[in-house]
């Protein structure tokens, strides 16, 4: 593996999630892998989860770790090939990642989309530019449009509490207050497309993904057709991909314990932060049907499968 930022960097993803399973069970075994190593953590955007398990997965493999919030702790950086660099950027993307790439063994990146320009986020420019310009493995901490790290935990999660070999897995679009990215969602369905699952997308007309992440899941509109005889039930808000950004204001698509009552006892997943009672009701969330919370403890194992790997491939 020479970076990770999609599924298609993972020769063998379900390989990778049983990897990651083992790991959980003795996470210090290869304390020794990590040693004189460097792992810095750049953060374009804010963070909880993605960069506190990062931190102890690096820490897990005995790996020094630098963290810098790039907007606040660094220069600002320009993303542009060819431009005079007389206005508010004081340093080019081309220097700035070759000189991380000098310090670091492995750099992990997180930057949002615009949600204005949907080219420009689909370019993944950020990502790309580090990639390209850092000379060293790059991990994806959520990107504009994909968050592997994040489907990895996922998969991983399910494979705990998953009782069929093929279990129902249901997708589904939920409320919110404001412009969300569509990274979790497409990346979940990139993963889980590579299972041989029962794989359900369900949201109102209009919020449909990119294909390019959803071919071979089945699409649905019907909330409840969908979540009849569901095992798993993933919600998570996205804005528009056709209608770039558009929000959208569908409060009867909440999750609550009334419409759980159609699936198989359905294990209901959110990647957080959550906003209660807008995407999933209380009734839900402190239920023993929400494993959110060990959902997010699978972010370390997920993380640490990922260093792990580059660290024995790239040695």
């Amino acid at each position: 593996m020479q970076h990770f930022t999609s599924v298609h960097d993972v020769t063998n993803p379900l390989g990778l999630v049983q990897k990651a399973l083992s790991i959980k069970k003795n996470p210090f075994a290869l304390k020794a892998l990590g040693a004189n190593k460097t792992l810095g953590l750049l953060f374009f955007n804010s963070s909880l989860r993605t960069r506190m398990s990062s931190q102890k997965a690096a820490t897990n493999l005995g790996m020094d770790v630098i963290v810098m919030n790039v907007t606040q702790d660094s220069w600002q950086i320009e993303m542009e090939d060819g431009v005079v660099m007389d206005g508010g950027t004081a340093e080019h993307i081309r220097e700035a990642a070759a000189v991380m790439g000098q310090y670091c063994d492995i750099l992990g990146v997180r930057s949002f989309p615009s949600l204005t320009d949907r080219e420009a986020d689909y370019n993944e420019r950020i990502i790309n530019a580090f990639k390209h310009h850092s000379g060293t493995p790059i991990v994806s901490l959520e990107s504009a449009t994909l968050h592997p790290l994040q489907s990895l935990a996922d998969l991983i999660t399910i494979a705990e509490y998953k009782k069929a070999d093929k279990p129902k897995v249901v997708l589904t679009w939920a409320p919110h207050i404001k412009a969300l990215p569509q990274a979790v969602s497409n990346s979940f369905a990139q993963w889980v497309n590579k299972t041989d699952y029962d794989f359900t997308i369900v949201q109102p007309e209009g919020f449909e993904l990119k294909e390019e992440f959803t071919r071979g899941a089945n699409i649905a509109y019907d909330q409840k057709e969908a979540f009849n005889g569901a095992d798993f039930i993933y919600v998570k808000n996205w804005s528009s991909y056709n209608d770039y950004g558009k929000v959208g204001t569908a409060k009867d698509w909440l999750i609550n314990q009334e419409k759980l009552a159609v699936t198989n006892q359905a294990k209901v997943m959110h990647c957080l932060p959550v906003r209660r009672n807008v995407v999933i009701a209380d009734d839900v969330l402190d239920s023993q049907s929400s494993i959110v919370i060990p959902q997010a403890g699978n972010r370390v194992y997920s993380a640490q499968a990922v260093f792990q790997t580059l660290l024995e491939t790239h040695g």
